[in-house]
Formats: C-alpha cells, structure tokens, sequence
C-alpha cells in the first residue's frame, strides 16, 4: 500500500500591525498634500501678505496709543498676527477638500485602502506644517523690528498655536464635507465665523478700549484665549492663569475638530 504524503502548505504570514498601516496611510495623505505647496511656495507666501502689511505698517501704530502695557507692543501685537494667520490659514483649508469633492478626486480616495481618518489626520498635519512654517518666518521678519526672543516661551507658543490650527483646519475640511455638493454654505459659514471671531479676540487692538459688553462677550470667544496665552508665552512667563485657559481652547477646539471631522470622513461624502 502506497502512502500518499501531503506537503505541508507555508503558513500565511501574520498581519501587520495596524498603528504601522495608519502612520503609513497618514504619511502618504500628507505628501500628497503639501507636495504642491513645496512646489509652488508662492501660494503659502502669498497668504502672508495681509499679515505682513499689519505688521510693518500697523503696529508701530500700537506703541503710540500705549498697546501691549509692560509687555510692549511687539510683544503684544505679533502673537496677535500669528493668531489671524491661524484664523485665515487653516480655517481655510477645507477649500482644497471641497475642490475635490465637487471634481470627484475625493471619491476615488474613499474608495482606495487609504484609512479614513488618516485621510483627516494627514490633512490637518499639513496645515499644521504650513502653519508653523508661516509663523516662524513672521516672528524672524519681527526681531528686527523690536520684537525680543524668549526661545522657550516660542517654542510654547508655536505648539499651542499649532494645536489650535490642526482644530480648526479639521473643522474646516468638516464644514466642506457638509457643504457638498454645494459650495455656498462652505463660504457663507467660514466669511461668518471668521470675522467675529477676529474682532472679538483682540488680536489687533486691546479689549480693554472696548465697553464693557464687548469685554463680556469677548470672555466666551476661545480666540481671546489662545490670543491672550501666546502673549503671556512670548512675554517669556510661564505661570499666568491665561496660558492655562488658552490651552483649554486650543485643545477643546482641536478635539471638537479632529473627533467630529474623523467621524464625517468616515462615513464619506453627503454626511
């Protein structure tokens, strides 16, 4: 009697591990992303344009009206900057997302292997970058200027400013998904927001020349928070209570954002 003797078949590798697959995914959705922004650099510069004009012409204007106190008006007004860059950048981006969505890009990547969500995550930390690169070159074009350098209390601010833009950007790329197919209520909503929150903020000129109902309003605005953090930050202190209501904000902005925006992404366009 012949015995047949059977092969043993190679055993199918073991699964990657997710967390490598996501980090893959969130890498490949942020080149894709500031790939056109490395290659043409001029559309990022060109976003500074307002942001330098008040800088150069409006803000030698703070220190003859007493702006800034004991900080002084560098110290007070640049941090001011890099928070409307902030509001104007990020709040922004869903404009690409909402490009794509109306052209039909985006449903060829919901399609793909690509992870949802580090469809999200990689978009947000490409405003993130974006961000940050801007805000560096303000606060070099400002030494010279008046503004001094606390290095550490820099890089504090930066990192808040930072979790404040990924908030705002991942809220933006959901206000994009909510507005497709149309694109009226993405513009509608951020031309609304934007404005009130700016001026509400003080970002350009101190609350304290406001009334007292404006001061009152201005408490509820998260912006005023961040605004009033990065100062006390790049003042070079770190103990006053505003540093800690500033990152509250920032944070409560940036989970809001990243949690609600995963959550639309997830499940696709027409949410």
């Amino acid at each position: 009697m012949s015995t047949t003797t059977t092969a043993a078949r190679p055993s199918a590798p073991p699964s990657a591990s997710p967390v490598p697959r996501f980090v893959r995914d969130v890498a490949t959705v942020f080149t894709r992303e500031i790939t056109p922004s490395v290659r043409e650099p001029l559309g990022p510069l060109f976003t500074l344009g307002q942001p330098l004009l008040l800088l150069f012409f409006f803000g030698p204007l703070l220190g003859t009206v007493g702006a800034g106190g004991d900080q002084g008006s560098w110290q007070w007004f640049v941090p001011g900057v890099l928070v409307m860059l902030a509001l104007f950048g990020p709040m922004m981006a869903g404009y690409t997302l909402l490009m794509e969505l109306l052209g039909g890009a985006m449903e060829r990547m919901l399609v793909s292997p690509l992870n949802r969500t580090a469809m999200l995550i990689g978009r947000a930390l490409k405003e993130f970058a974006l961000l940050l690169a801007q805000s560096v070159l303000i606060v070099l074009l400002a030494v010279p200027l008046g503004f001094e350098l606390y290095p550490l209390g820099l890089l504090a601010g930066l990192l808040l400013l930072a979790v404040f833009g990924v908030g705002l950007g991942s809220l933006s790329f959901l206000l994009a998904m909510k507005a497709a197919p149309s694109g009226e209520l993405f513009y509608g909503v951020t031309q609304l927001a934007v404005f009130p929150l700016m001026l509400l903020s003080g970002v350009l000129l101190p609350m304290d020349f406001g009334p007292g109902w404006l001061q009152a309003v201005a408490l509820v605005n998260p912006v005023a928070h961040i605004a009033d953090a990065m100062r006390t930050l790049f003042a070079g202190s770190f103990t006053d209570p505003s540093i800690a209501w500033g990152a509250l904000s920032a944070a409560v902005v940036a989970a809001l954002g990243l949690i609600f925006g995963t959550r639309a992404m997830r499940r696709g366009v027409g949410v």
